[in-house]
């Protein structure tokens, strides 16, 4: 999660960086032209800009993705384990009854009900 936000942090950053040189510019007491050339200058940086935040936001997805992934093979094994036990403990006591109506019948006494 971490890593999602910092991901989110220097987007916003970088966004704000962006938009806080856009307004200074134009707020900027400069002629026309050199303000002008400045704003190209600019623009002409956005794309490198663009590709930089996405390859940060790549990264930051790969990361997440990884992270999913592994949480899932545990959360998978658990479960595997989980089941292991319950099928484990059904059958001992699906094995219960069976030994004790053995051990009652191959005992010598008769039932209670008998020696009264």
């Amino acid at each position: 999660m971490s890593n999602n936000r910092s991901g989110v942090f220097v987007g916003g950053m970088l966004l704000g960086a962006a938009i806080g040189t856009l307004t200074g510019l134009l707020m900027a007491p400069r002629a026309g032209r050199e303000t002008r050339t400045l704003l190209k200058k600019s623009a002409d940086a956005l794309p490198e800009l663009a590709e930089d935040l996405s390859t940060s936001v790549q990264i930051q997805a790969d990361r997440l993705s990884e992270t999913a992934l592994r949480n899932w093979d545990d959360t998978l094994e658990r479960l595997r384990e989980a089941l292991a036990a319950g099928i484990e403990a059904s059958q001992q006591e699906r094995q219960a009854p069976m030994r004790s109506n053995k051990l009652e019948a191959s005992s010598d006494q008769p039932p209670l009900l008998d020696r009264l």
